[in-house]
């Protein structure tokens, strides 16, 4: 295990951070009640030893309402000044944040390798990646008022049709990309005119500390609220008031289900939600093995295999299983271990203690029904990780065939006729993304014309993952609902809506002077260079 005298300089953890305020209403709140420790699976002494980062407040019901009127408050039934605010000015607020969050960017990285163990080239993508999407946002949104900066006609009636805020957000976000999929939610849905409440996740806590000034600062009171906390403490009694207009979530259907369930109008709720996946990998007889086990080893286990779109099931055809079954294992087992600034490391501390018990409760499991070890390192476990097991065969008895790993453990199933991975993927609770590896385009084309219908991405010859953020982010069934990417979410937080008049001489005569006094913000047809 590492020492500490091994970490660099730049990344150790010379002070604890004790999260002591809460953002609501535009103020920084001093909390003065009970606070979660908050620890790191990374040692940082000789002898394992898990490493305390810090602190985050223990809220509850009363801090709740307290973020959730203000939010409230900010709306004002969409009187308010942030909703009725000119584009160009919201754009403003957020390019003025953006700029202070680039200044934390050392800070945030830190946070993320030691809270969730990601890789050192990886956390710095991630921050990166986050901002660009940022930039990318406000640019689309820029085109967006372009494109309805103008009237259309039809039938003799005018309109001018822009998209509006929809109220207020509940956005909870997921801990294994604590910044870029939980901003994917929010920052749509607050350029767009909404007002939110944001609970950050359970692990990845503490990397949201060096950004509340930049939310304060950037943005009028009550349009962002940050609470901390347990969901159930916190999401929960939010939602029971029926105040909430849309629930932004990225994380499990269960959550997902319970929180919907506490709305008292449920049909007057959006929700975005990204949920679990359980992609699979079909590898058809004339794959390129050397490129198919590249990618399915970056699917399965690019940050231990912690992501919705990680490969977590492989396909492959019986005519080559044998083959692949040895190049794949040898190249898991070749892989890296490490902390996350460790060079050329690949396999990182699981930050969830609990995890490596779990993964081995499914290995067992799978044991016991007749699966086996295919690689040599396979279920090694150390003090905050277990190595990564292919195992093969797989049967549908098995846990690991049913549940979501979220995690270093690879089921591999053979297949004889396609018939029986497709058959699966149809019956599966799951419809994210699939991997399909092959050369021939007689056999492709009618799979990818099935494929499309049962997930939303088919990747040909390349493993599954969500970006380019400019690109479609969804799924059919228990996998998503609404669709996140740059050009998406704009619409997911918002609703079309229009002024309407006849063509007649009154109405094109106040028309004309109510765009001449430019004294209404929705009613413009300027246009934002």
């Amino acid at each position: 295990m590492q020492t500490k005298t091994t970490i660099p300089e730049a990344f150790r953890i010379t002070k604890e951070i004790h999260q002591k305020t809460y953002l609501v209403n535009g103020e920084l709140k001093e909390w003065k009640g009970k606070n979660t420790t908050v620890i790191s699976t990374i040692s940082s002494t000789k002898e394992y030893a898990h490493t305390v980062l810090g602190s985050i407040p223990d809220m509850g019901e009363t801090e709740a309402m307290e973020a959730l009127d203000a939010a409230v408050n900010a709306y004002n039934q969409g009187q308010g000044v942030w909703p009725t605010m000119k584009v160009k000015d919201r754009i403003e607020c957020m390019e003025a944040f953006v700029k202070k969050m680039e200044a934390k960017r050392e800070e945030v990285v830190k946070l993320l390798m030691w809270e969730i163990g990601k890789s050192m080239p990886d956390s710095y993508k991630e921050f990166d990646r986050t901002v660009e999407y940022i930039y990318d946002t406000i640019e689309d949104y820029k085109q967006l008022d372009r494109n309805s900066a103008k009237f259309q006609k039809h039938d003799g009636v005018y309109a001018h049709i822009r998209r509006g805020p929809l109220g207020v957000v509940l956005c909870l976000g997921p801990y294994n990309y604590p910044l870029n999929e939980t901003f994917a939610l929010l920052i749509p849905a607050i350029i767009m005119g909404n007002t939110t409440v944001f609970k950050p996740a359970k692990h990845g806590v503490l990397l949201i500390t060096p950004l509340m000034e930049a939310f304060q600062s950037s943005f009028p009171k009550g349009v962002v609220n940050i609470l901390f906390g347990r969901g159930r403490a916190v999401a929960a009694p939010i939602m029971k008031t029926g105040k909430v207009d849309v629930l932004a979530l990225i994380g499990n259907s269960k959550s997902a289900n319970a929180l919907q369930d506490q709305h008292p109008k449920s049909n007057r709720l959006r929700l975005v939600l990204g949920l679990e996946a359980k992609n699979p990998a079909i590898i058809l007889p004339d794959a390129d093995l050397d490129l198919t086990v590249n990618e399915c080893l970056a699917g399965t286990l690019s940050f231990n295999g912690q992501r919705c779109t990680a490969l977590k099931v492989v396909y492959v055809h019986e005519d080559i299983k044998e083959e692949f079954l040895k190049r794949f294992s040898e190249k898991v087992d070749a892989l890296k271990f490490g902390n996350p600034w460790d060079e050329g490391v690949k396999l990182t501390p699981l930050p969830e203690p609990g995890k490596p018990a779990y993964i081995k409760e499914l290995l067992d499991d799978a044991k016991v029904k007749g699966a086996k070890v295919q690689n040599k390192k396979g279920g090694k476990p150390s003090d905050n990780f277990i190595w990564p097991a292919v195992l093969y065969p797989v049967s549908k008895d098995m846990r690991v065939y049913e549940e979501e790993q979220f995690g270093p453990i690879i089921p591999v199933v053979s297949f004889k006729d396609i018939e029986e991975p497709l058959n699966d993927m149809a019956e599966s609770n799951y419809g994210q993304q699939v991997s399909l590896f092959g050369k021939d385009v007689y056999t492709l084309s009618p799979l990818i014309d099935t494929l499309a219908n049962l997930v939303c991405r088919v990747n040909l010859n390349s493993s599954c993952q969500r970006g380019p953020d400019v690109y479609p982010f969804t799924g059919r069934k228990d996998s998503a609902q609404s669709t996140l990417s740059v050009h998406d979410a704009l619409r997911s937080f918002s609703v079309r809506t229009f002024v309407a008049f006849k063509d007649n001489e009154l109405n094109n005569e106040t028309i004309e002077q109510l765009l001449e006094a430019k004294v209404s913000n929705f009613l413009s047809t300027d246009y934002i260079l």
